[in-house]
């Protein structure tokens, strides 16, 4: 048994839950979506010597796969399949249900204040910080603008 299947992870829980409900319901594009997040986690667990992963991590790995489908969503659109993207767009929004909400540009300038009083007003100090901080909260190219309008 896999740590993501052992350690009782809420959003792991959540998704097999929903993954039973989708095979009931016989929609087949929501269990691909949640098959694929899962193996997603599971796929990073090997990469890291089985080590478990935090909720973090899962939240940014969910990020990951949402990006790359709205990214494939434009490029089916501008290639004229416009099936192909609206199912890459579904699958998308299946995935942001499964993330917190997303932080708010103030509440991210609040972290980064907050950094910057701890650790200086180097950008190199923070950035790291402040991307450790956010992650799978905010978009992490939002973050670095962000931290460098408030350290410049």
């Amino acid at each position: 048994m896999t740590t993501s299947q052992s350690d009782g992870s809420k959003i792991v829980a959540r998704l097999r839950a929903d993954l039973g409900d989708a095979i009931r319901q016989r929609d087949q594009v929501r269990m691909d979506t949640i098959r694929m997040a899962l193996d997603g986690f599971t796929h990073e667990e090997v990469a890291r010597n089985r080590a478990a992963l935090s909720d973090q991590d899962r939240f940014a790995i969910l990020d990951k796969q949402i990006k790359q489908r709205l990214e494939s969503a434009d490029i089916f659109r501008q290639a004229g399949r416009a099936e192909l993207a609206d199912k890459e767009t579904r699958e998308a929004e299946i995935l942001k249900g499964y993330l917190p909400a997303r932080l708010t540009d103030d509440e991210v300038r609040e972290i980064v204040a907050k950094l910057i009083t701890e650790h200086g007003k180097e950008f190199r100090a923070v950035m790291p910080l402040a991307a450790k901080a956010t992650k799978g909260l905010a978009d992490g190219k939002r973050v670095s603008e962000i931290v460098r309008e408030m350290t410049a």
